[in-house]
């Protein structure tokens, strides 16, 4: 580690795509990185490629969407940690591509309890966790989406998500104000990681074209991160929108 204290955070699906990246990012950076997904095999290989760096990373299998699952990861950030400075909500999920009267009403559930319900279950114990530690305060960051603005076509259950995280996140940051809690959203547009390689074969458009659509190095999301995480509690990035300078998001439809 390059500091004898290190500062903590917590990524939620930090298996892969952006999560991952943002957590080597910030390992590199010297942070104690708590590792939060579903699959545990997954977590511990990436923990012991970082420990062989001499980097810490804390792997612990959680399902976002269970309340039991959420309240065991942040005892063992209390525990294991002692305090928690930033929360990185990054988790979710989408639905097969369908009109509203085509999505089931179990494909709705599923994305609202990962993208909604669990960013809020994360939320709140990261904020009751926060309130409590000494010094008090830390930062909660939220992945929105470009989706939390404008929607792709056959997105419902996604898009509503998306839409309700910046309520969530504005809620969280009047709400955190008396507690040194900050709050702030960012929404990023194709990033290249694997989940956004259907961009880069062509996507269905709002006048029902298929376009190839460019991509964003996902470094760059990592670095808003660090910046918006690394900025002291006195100051606050609320909405950051990162994207491939030319995808069609101003102007989309």
């Amino acid at each position: 580690m390059t500091s004898p204290d290190p500062r903590t955070i917590l990524i939620t699906g930090a298996s892969r795509g952006i999560g991952r990246a943002v957590a080597e990012g910030f390992l590199v950076d010297g942070w104690r990185v708590v590792l939060a997904a579903r699959d545990q095999a997954a977590l511990d290989a990436f923990a012991a490629e970082a420990a062989a760096r001499g980097q810490l990373a804390l792997p612990v299998a959680c399902d976002v969407a269970d309340e039991a699952s959420v309240d065991a990861l942040f005892e063992r950030v209390r525990a294991e940690c002692g305090r928690l400075d930033v929360l990185f909500n990054n988790a979710g999920v989408s639905a097969f591509a369908s009109t509203p009267d085509e999505l089931s009403v179990a494909d709705w559930k599923r994305v609202v309890d990962i993208n909604l319900t669990g960013s809020f279950l994360c939320t709140r114990a990261a904020f009751a966790l926060m309130k409590a530690q000494s010094p008090q305060g830390g930062r909660i960051i939220n992945n929105g989406s470009i989706s939390a603005h404008a929607p792709r076509p056959r997105s419902v259950a996604y898009t509503a998500t998306k839409h309700a995280i910046t309520g969530l996140t504005k809620s969280t940051s009047l709400d955190g104000r008396p507690f040194s809690i900050c709050a702030g959203q960012i929404d990023i547009g194709n990033a290249a990681t694997e989940m956004a390689q259907a961009m880069a074969r062509g996507i269905v458009q709002a006048n029902g074209q298929v376009m190839v659509e460019p991509l964003l190095d996902v470094k760059h999301v990592v670095d808003a991160v660090r910046y918006m995480a690394g900025l002291p509690l006195g100051a606050n990035v609320q909405n950051m929108t990162v994207l491939a300078s030319s995808m069609p998001f101003v102007g989309r439809g």
